[in-house]
Protein backbone atom coordinates (compact mmCIF):
# COMPACT_ATOMS: atom_id res chain seq x y z
CA UNK A 1 0.00 0.00 0.00
CA UNK A 2 2.69 2.68 -1.22
CA UNK A 3 2.61 6.05 -2.20
CA UNK A 4 -0.40 7.41 -0.38
CA UNK A 5 -0.70 11.06 -1.11
CA UNK A 6 0.62 13.25 1.72
CA UNK A 7 -1.95 14.31 4.15
CA UNK A 8 -0.46 17.67 3.59
CA UNK A 9 -1.83 17.68 0.75
CA UNK A 10 -4.68 15.85 0.80
CA UNK A 11 -5.86 17.92 3.27
CA UNK A 12 -5.65 20.70 1.48
CA UNK A 13 -7.20 19.71 -1.38
CA UNK A 14 -9.60 17.48 -0.40
CA UNK A 15 -12.38 20.01 -1.18
CA UNK A 16 -13.36 20.38 -4.45
CA UNK A 17 -9.63 17.75 -5.48
CA UNK A 18 -9.88 15.65 -8.81
CA UNK A 19 -7.15 12.80 -7.43
CA UNK A 20 -6.11 11.36 -4.14
CA UNK A 21 -3.18 8.99 -5.15
CA UNK A 22 -2.62 5.34 -4.68
CA UNK A 23 -5.46 3.35 -2.47
CA UNK A 24 -4.26 0.53 -4.52
CA UNK A 25 -0.87 -0.28 -5.77
CA UNK A 26 -0.23 3.65 -5.93
CA UNK A 27 -2.68 4.32 -8.82
CA UNK A 28 -4.42 7.06 -9.27
CA UNK A 29 -7.65 7.29 -7.91
CA UNK A 30 -9.87 10.07 -9.51
CA UNK A 31 -12.99 11.60 -8.21
CA UNK A 32 -16.02 9.67 -10.15
CA UNK A 33 -17.45 11.03 -13.33
CA UNK A 34 -20.37 9.16 -12.44
CA UNK A 35 -22.10 7.17 -9.43
CA UNK A 36 -23.26 9.08 -6.25
CA UNK A 37 -20.32 11.51 -5.41
CA UNK A 38 -21.15 13.34 -8.97
CA UNK A 39 -24.29 14.30 -8.31
CA UNK A 40 -23.42 16.52 -5.64
CA UNK A 41 -21.04 19.53 -5.48
CA UNK A 42 -19.37 18.86 -1.97
CA UNK A 43 -16.92 16.09 -1.83
CA UNK A 44 -18.45 12.81 0.27
CA UNK A 45 -17.02 12.65 3.80
CA UNK A 46 -17.54 9.84 5.78
CA UNK A 47 -16.43 11.68 9.41
CA UNK A 48 -17.39 8.56 11.63
CA UNK A 49 -15.45 5.82 11.09
CA UNK A 50 -13.51 3.41 13.72
CA UNK A 51 -10.79 1.21 12.98
CA UNK A 52 -11.67 -1.02 15.95
CA UNK A 53 -10.22 -4.77 14.79
CA UNK A 54 -9.34 -3.33 11.31
CA UNK A 55 -6.22 -1.50 10.28
CA UNK A 56 -5.72 1.54 8.18
CA UNK A 57 -4.59 -0.22 5.08
CA UNK A 58 -6.59 -2.47 5.41
CA UNK A 59 -9.97 0.15 5.27
CA UNK A 60 -8.46 2.10 2.41
CA UNK A 61 -8.77 -0.74 0.22
CA UNK A 62 -12.46 -0.78 0.54
CA UNK A 63 -14.01 -0.09 -3.21
CA UNK A 64 -15.85 2.98 -0.74
CA UNK A 65 -12.60 3.96 0.13
CA UNK A 66 -12.70 4.97 -4.08
CA UNK A 67 -15.35 7.81 -3.61
CA UNK A 68 -16.09 8.68 -0.07
CA UNK A 69 -13.03 10.37 2.12
CA UNK A 70 -12.70 8.51 5.40
CA UNK A 71 -12.29 10.58 9.11
CA UNK A 72 -10.91 8.00 11.39
CA UNK A 73 -12.36 8.08 15.23
CA UNK A 74 -10.62 6.69 17.84
CA UNK A 75 -12.93 6.94 21.42
CA UNK A 76 -10.89 9.41 23.89
CA UNK A 77 -11.88 9.69 27.24
CA UNK A 78 -10.62 8.30 30.66
CA UNK A 79 -10.55 4.35 31.07
CA UNK A 80 -14.07 3.99 32.61
CA UNK A 81 -14.84 4.31 29.21
CA UNK A 82 -14.68 0.65 28.16
CA UNK A 83 -14.26 0.05 24.23
CA UNK A 84 -11.62 -1.76 22.59
CA UNK A 85 -9.75 1.32 22.13
CA UNK A 86 -9.40 4.43 24.51
CA UNK A 87 -7.45 7.09 24.11
CA UNK A 88 -6.63 8.46 27.71
CA UNK A 89 -3.57 10.71 27.48
CA UNK A 90 -1.44 12.66 25.28
CA UNK A 91 0.96 9.78 24.29
CA UNK A 92 -1.85 7.75 23.37
CA UNK A 93 -3.73 10.02 20.84
CA UNK A 94 -0.25 11.38 19.57
CA UNK A 95 0.52 7.60 18.79
CA UNK A 96 -2.90 7.95 17.02
CA UNK A 97 -2.28 10.82 15.00
CA UNK A 98 1.16 9.02 13.94
CA UNK A 99 -0.26 5.91 12.85
CA UNK A 100 -2.41 7.75 10.58
CA UNK A 101 0.23 10.29 9.22
CA UNK A 102 0.77 10.71 5.52
CA UNK A 103 -2.76 8.75 5.12
CA UNK A 104 -5.63 10.25 2.90
CA UNK A 105 -7.90 10.67 5.91
CA UNK A 106 -8.81 12.95 8.60
CA UNK A 107 -7.93 12.27 12.04
CA UNK A 108 -10.47 12.87 15.13
CA UNK A 109 -11.97 11.58 18.19
CA UNK A 110 -15.09 10.17 19.44
CA UNK A 111 -15.04 11.96 22.55
CA UNK A 112 -16.69 10.40 25.76
CA UNK A 113 -18.74 11.60 28.48
CA UNK A 114 -17.80 15.37 29.81
CA UNK A 115 -14.03 15.04 31.19
CA UNK A 116 -12.20 13.88 27.88
CA UNK A 117 -10.89 17.50 28.02
CA UNK A 118 -8.85 16.84 31.42
CA UNK A 119 -7.06 14.13 29.41
CA UNK A 120 -5.24 15.79 26.73
CA UNK A 121 -3.57 19.07 26.58
CA UNK A 122 -5.07 21.79 23.92
CA UNK A 123 -1.89 21.57 21.87
CA UNK A 124 -1.81 17.70 21.28
CA UNK A 125 -5.93 18.03 20.79
CA UNK A 126 -5.20 20.80 18.12
CA UNK A 127 -3.60 18.18 16.06
CA UNK A 128 -6.28 16.78 15.64
CA UNK A 129 -8.91 17.59 12.29
CA UNK A 130 -11.77 17.51 14.79
CA UNK A 131 -14.11 16.29 17.15
CA UNK A 132 -17.56 14.25 17.45
CA UNK A 133 -19.32 13.41 20.46
CA UNK A 134 -23.06 12.21 20.92
CA UNK A 135 -25.64 12.33 23.69
CA UNK A 136 -25.71 8.38 24.35
CA UNK A 137 -23.98 7.95 27.74
CA UNK A 138 -26.23 10.24 29.94
CA UNK A 139 -25.81 10.95 33.80
CA UNK A 140 -27.38 8.04 35.89
CA UNK A 141 -29.26 8.46 39.64
CA UNK A 142 -26.03 8.60 41.25
CA UNK A 143 -24.10 11.01 38.76
CA UNK A 144 -22.21 7.54 37.04
CA UNK A 145 -22.36 7.50 33.80
CA UNK A 146 -25.15 5.29 32.06
CA UNK A 147 -24.99 3.62 28.47
CA UNK A 148 -27.99 4.86 27.18
CA UNK A 149 -27.94 1.56 24.65
CA UNK A 150 -27.25 -1.43 27.62
CA UNK A 151 -30.64 -3.17 28.04
CA UNK A 152 -30.88 -2.03 31.75
CA UNK A 153 -29.80 1.56 31.04
CA UNK A 154 -33.23 3.17 31.70
CA UNK A 155 -33.26 1.88 35.36
CA UNK A 156 -30.31 3.36 36.03
CA UNK A 157 -31.34 7.24 34.59
CA UNK A 158 -33.80 8.00 37.05
CA UNK A 159 -36.17 7.19 34.75
CA UNK A 160 -40.21 8.05 35.14
CA UNK A 161 -41.69 8.67 32.21
CA UNK A 162 -40.77 9.39 28.29
CA UNK A 163 -42.05 13.10 28.25
CA UNK A 164 -39.29 13.60 31.91
CA UNK A 165 -36.78 11.40 30.16
CA UNK A 166 -36.88 13.57 26.73
CA UNK A 167 -37.36 17.20 28.11
CA UNK A 168 -33.39 15.91 30.13
CA UNK A 169 -32.54 14.57 27.37
CA UNK A 170 -32.42 17.33 25.27
CA UNK A 171 -30.98 19.11 28.07
CA UNK A 172 -28.25 17.33 27.73
CA UNK A 173 -27.76 17.65 24.50
CA UNK A 174 -27.67 21.03 24.60
CA UNK A 175 -25.33 21.31 27.67
CA UNK A 176 -22.56 19.18 25.68
CA UNK A 177 -22.98 21.24 22.45
CA UNK A 178 -22.65 24.42 24.90
CA UNK A 179 -19.97 23.08 26.70
CA UNK A 180 -17.73 21.35 24.79
CA UNK A 181 -15.31 22.47 22.11
CA UNK A 182 -16.67 19.89 19.40
CA UNK A 183 -16.98 19.81 15.84
CA UNK A 184 -20.06 17.37 15.11
CA UNK A 185 -22.94 16.04 17.65
CA UNK A 186 -22.63 12.46 16.39
CA UNK A 187 -25.69 10.05 16.15
CA UNK A 188 -28.49 13.15 16.13
CA UNK A 189 -31.63 12.42 17.81
CA UNK A 190 -31.26 8.72 18.12
CA UNK A 191 -33.50 7.28 21.20
CA UNK A 192 -32.77 4.00 23.54
CA UNK A 193 -34.93 1.06 22.12
CA UNK A 194 -37.95 1.15 24.57
CA UNK A 195 -38.62 5.00 23.32
CA UNK A 196 -37.34 4.55 19.52
CA UNK A 197 -41.30 3.19 18.30
CA UNK A 198 -42.23 6.45 19.91
CA UNK A 199 -39.76 8.83 17.98
CA UNK A 200 -41.96 11.33 15.99
CA UNK A 201 -43.86 11.53 18.98
CA UNK A 202 -41.27 12.33 21.34
CA UNK A 203 -38.68 14.62 19.13
CA UNK A 204 -41.20 17.53 19.16
CA UNK A 205 -40.61 20.67 17.31
CA UNK A 206 -40.06 22.73 20.18
CA UNK A 207 -37.18 19.83 21.55
CA UNK A 208 -36.10 20.02 18.03
CA UNK A 209 -35.76 23.39 17.85
CA UNK A 210 -33.81 23.90 20.90
CA UNK A 211 -31.05 21.14 19.85
CA UNK A 212 -30.71 23.06 16.96
CA UNK A 213 -30.56 26.44 17.84
CA UNK A 214 -28.00 25.51 20.51
CA UNK A 215 -26.14 23.99 17.33
CA UNK A 216 -26.52 27.02 14.96
CA UNK A 217 -25.03 29.19 17.97
CA UNK A 218 -22.13 27.14 18.79
CA UNK A 219 -21.09 26.56 15.50
CA UNK A 220 -21.61 22.32 15.87
CA UNK A 221 -22.33 20.52 12.38
CA UNK A 222 -25.19 17.80 13.50
CA UNK A 223 -24.81 14.24 11.50
CA UNK A 224 -26.65 12.54 9.31
CA UNK A 225 -26.21 8.93 10.13
CA UNK A 226 -26.44 5.88 7.66
CA UNK A 227 -26.39 3.56 10.04
CA UNK A 228 -28.96 5.04 12.15
CA UNK A 229 -31.07 6.93 9.43
CA UNK A 230 -31.40 9.51 11.52
CA UNK A 231 -32.16 12.29 12.16
CA UNK A 232 -35.66 11.90 10.11
CA UNK A 233 -36.67 14.42 7.29
CA UNK A 234 -38.35 16.32 9.34
CA UNK A 235 -36.08 17.16 11.95
CA UNK A 236 -33.36 17.58 8.80
CA UNK A 237 -35.95 20.35 7.54
CA UNK A 238 -35.88 22.30 10.60
CA UNK A 239 -32.20 21.87 11.13
CA UNK A 240 -31.47 23.15 7.01
CA UNK A 241 -33.74 26.27 7.86
CA UNK A 242 -32.14 27.68 10.75
CA UNK A 243 -28.36 27.10 8.93
CA UNK A 244 -27.00 24.12 10.65
CA UNK A 245 -23.98 22.27 8.75
CA UNK A 246 -24.16 18.98 8.41
CA UNK A 247 -21.94 15.98 8.28
CA UNK A 248 -22.05 12.47 6.90
CA UNK A 249 -21.37 9.30 9.20
CA UNK A 250 -21.68 5.70 8.70
CA UNK A 251 -20.48 4.93 12.66
CA UNK A 252 -18.32 1.90 10.61
CA UNK A 253 -16.55 -0.97 11.19
CA UNK A 254 -15.03 -2.83 8.87
CA UNK A 255 -16.05 -3.31 6.06
CA UNK A 256 -18.85 -1.10 6.49
CA UNK A 257 -17.69 2.49 6.49
CA UNK A 258 -18.39 4.72 4.01
CA UNK A 259 -22.11 3.31 3.44
CA UNK A 260 -23.83 6.34 3.56
CA UNK A 261 -27.13 5.28 1.36
CA UNK A 262 -29.25 7.68 3.89
CA UNK A 263 -27.03 10.46 3.87
CA UNK A 264 -27.24 10.39 0.40
CA UNK A 265 -30.99 10.65 0.36
CA UNK A 266 -31.47 13.06 2.76
CA UNK A 267 -29.08 15.12 0.90
CA UNK A 268 -31.08 15.06 -2.32
CA UNK A 269 -33.98 15.74 -0.95
CA UNK A 270 -32.78 18.61 1.32
CA UNK A 271 -30.97 19.61 -1.82
CA UNK A 272 -28.07 20.35 0.51
CA UNK A 273 -25.32 22.57 -0.89
CA UNK A 274 -21.54 22.78 -0.57
CA UNK A 275 -22.54 25.86 2.22
CA UNK A 276 -24.33 22.92 4.09
CA UNK A 277 -21.58 20.63 4.69
CA UNK A 278 -19.04 20.35 7.55
CA UNK A 279 -15.65 20.09 6.64
CA UNK A 280 -12.44 19.98 8.66
CA UNK A 281 -11.62 23.66 9.66
CA UNK A 282 -8.08 24.69 9.38
CA UNK A 283 -5.33 25.42 11.90
CA UNK A 284 -6.84 27.96 14.05
CA UNK A 285 -10.12 27.44 13.75
CA UNK A 286 -10.96 23.72 15.43
CA UNK A 287 -13.58 23.63 17.71
CA UNK A 288 -10.49 22.53 20.14
CA UNK A 289 -8.49 25.87 19.15
CA UNK A 290 -11.84 28.46 19.89
CA UNK A 291 -13.75 26.58 22.48
CA UNK A 292 -11.36 24.62 25.07
CA UNK A 293 -11.67 26.55 28.40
Amino acid sequence: MANYLSRRRFLTTVVGASTFAGLAGGSEVRTPTSGPSSEFEFPLLDLHVHLDNSTIDKVLELPQARTVRFGIVEHAGTKENKYPVVLSNDSELTQFLAMLENKPVYRGVQAEWTDWMGCFSKETAARLDYVLTDAMTFPGKDGKRVKLWEDDALEHVGFTNAEDFMDRYVDWHVSIIENEPIDIMANMSWLPGPLARDYDRLWTESRMRKVIDAAVKNGVALEISGSYKLPRLPFLKLARAAGVKFSFGSNGRYPNMGKLDYCLEMARILGLKKSDIFVPAPDGQKAVQRRWK
